[in-house]
């Protein structure tokens, strides 16, 4: 299926109300066209029907004529510049943006990533930051360690009842 035909559909959802369904397909046209700044537009639109100002923020991120307060939402919630790469779901080099105003803003975004990191970052580097971010805070660590004790003490008390059920029958 096409941009264009799957625009077409998105819509027909939109007229039928089919919001959800409609965003839905935009962000797959965002997946396999993450250079399409017509797509991320119109999924940006879509997400302020909802009044979601982060997300209109995030898709609308490389837009000419974004709202300034969209921008700061989706920078407030995503303040790693590493995880904002992430979130807007940029693939390729800056070069193959079709505006100037989006080259300009990937650039920016990556120095920035770049200066906050202390190395040089690339497109596709950002993936396996927010891949092992989770992993890294302490509060993750902690989790697991509980959850790893929770194992252990169950593990223990299974091997318990059963010596006790095996004492009873011998």
């Amino acid at each position: 299926m096409t941009v264009e035909s799957t625009l077409a559909r998105v819509e027909a959802d939109l007229r039928a109300g089919r919001i959800p369904v409609a965003r839905q397909r935009l962000r797959g046209l965002v997946t396999s066209y993450p250079a399409d700044l017509t797509v991320r537009r119109r999924l940006a639109e879509v997400y302020r029907l909802y009044g979601e100002r982060v997300e209109a923020g995030r898709w609308a991120y490389l837009d000419e004529d974004r709202d300034p307060a969209e921008i700061a939402a989706f920078e407030a919630r995503h303040t790693d510049p590493l995880d904002r790469m992430a979130a807007i779901a940029w693939r390729g080099p800056e070069a193959s943006a079709s505006t100037v105003a989006a080259r300009a803003r990937l650039a920016g975004l990556r120095e920035t990533a770049s200066a906050h990191a202390g190395r040089p970052i690339r497109w596709g580097d950002e993936r396996s930051h927010a891949e092992h971010t989770d992993q890294d805070d302490p509060a993750w660590i902690l989790l697991c360690a509980g959850l790893a004790l929770a194992v252990l003490v169950l593990v223990g008390f299974a091997v318990l009842g059963l010596v006790t059920f095996v004492g009873w029958w011998l």
